[in-house]
């Protein structure tokens, strides 16, 4: 009999590990009112500067649609501006706010001490060799959002 752990399928045990770990990731987040993708969002934003939305969806490996939902709590919440562009009225521009930056900077201790506890218990090696498995993926050349 197979059980689910034995279950080959390679998208199930990256979903499983996916969740697992975001709720991780939420729940260290919790007191300042984040969730582990919005997090993400604000960090693309501050290192990067404004985007569009699908440029942010492509640097967050995220479907347009579902970055333009993942922005309106970030929109109301005054941490992020959701503006068109000067360059095509078509595009939407995204920036972080003063709020936002104020929002990471409160979030960034609760996100490195999960980080620090994940390592700590996973290996600090382990985890490191995760991450480059986890970006070779992103390189197999899968297009799930082309159209």
């Amino acid at each position: 009999m197979q059980t689910d752990l034995d279950d080959p399928c390679n998208c199930l045990a990256l979903r499983k590990a996916a969740r697992y770990l975001t709720a991780t990731y939420d729940k260290a987040l919790g007191p300042v009112g984040l969730r582990a993708t919005q997090l993400s969002i604000l960090r693309t934003l501050h290192a990067q500067g404004e985007l569009t939305i699908t440029s942010l969806a492509e640097q967050i490996f995220m479907d347009r649609t579902t970055m333009a939902t993942n922005l309106k709590p970030l929109v109301r919440e005054g941490l992020v501006t959701v503006e068109p562009s000067t360059a095509d009225r078509r595009a939407r521009v995204v920036s972080i706010t003063p709020d936002g930056l104020a929002r990471v900077d409160a979030a960034l201790p609760l996100w490195r001490a999960a980080q620090a506890r994940f390592e700590d218990t996973f290996g600090v090696d382990e985890a490191a060799r995760l991450r480059a498995s986890l970006r070779a993926v992103l390189d197999t050349g899968f297009q799930p959002w082309a159209e």
